[in-house]
């Protein structure tokens, strides 16, 4: 079984985090889903109105004798671009927002720490929202590890293909075989 951890983050549409982040080693269980909004328990299409303030996030309980936070987040950090606010390619809007939800102080500080190591692969800022994490609502069952059941979609095609292809180039000793 091994540490079990838990992390929250999100950075842009979460069927890309969830592609990217799933084929890493020491990943136990990737739900998508939504936080940091006003109502409970959103749907997909009220979240998408992006009137509700949640995030499209991913949560995730990983083994941390296999994959360590940071090493985690230096993924997610390199995945998407974190210095676009509110945006992510094509998706706009503060659901698509680029967050760190932390879930104890241990996490807050390695998170601050990945920011200064990334920054400088960045041209642009960070905008990385950094904030205590609150609560995770689950979206629903078609939108749960949506690009291994939908590889063929023209989305997945054109938006995930690309970040898993950079994914196997930058991290293939982390990934799942």
């Amino acid at each position: 079984m091994g540490n079990l951890s838990t992390a929250t983050f999100g950075g842009g549409c979460f069927w890309c985090i969830e592609a990217v982040i799933q084929r890493l080693k020491g990943i136990e269980t990737i739900k998508s889903g939504f936080s940091d909004g006003f109502i409970k328990n959103p749907a997909y299409r009220e979240v998408c109105t992006g009137r509700t303030g949640h995030a499209e996030v991913i949560q995730v309980t990983f083994n941390s004798d296999i994959i360590s936070y940071h090493d985690l987040l230096t993924v997610f950090m390199t995945s998407h671009d974190p210095t676009t606010l509110n945006r992510q390619g094509g998706d706009s809007g503060t659901q698509y927002r680029s967050i760190i939800l932390y879930h104890d102080q241990n996490q807050k500080e390695i998170a601050e720490q990945v920011f200064k190591e990334v920054q400088p692969l960045y041209a642009d800022p960070i905008v990385t929202q950094l904030q205590a994490f609150q609560v995770f609502y689950e979206a629903e069952e078609d939108h749960q590890n949506y690009y291994n059941n939908n590889q063929e979609a023209r989305y997945c095609e054109v938006v995930i293909d690309p970040k898993i292809q950079k994914l196997k180039k930058m991290y293939a000793d982390k990934l799942v075989n």
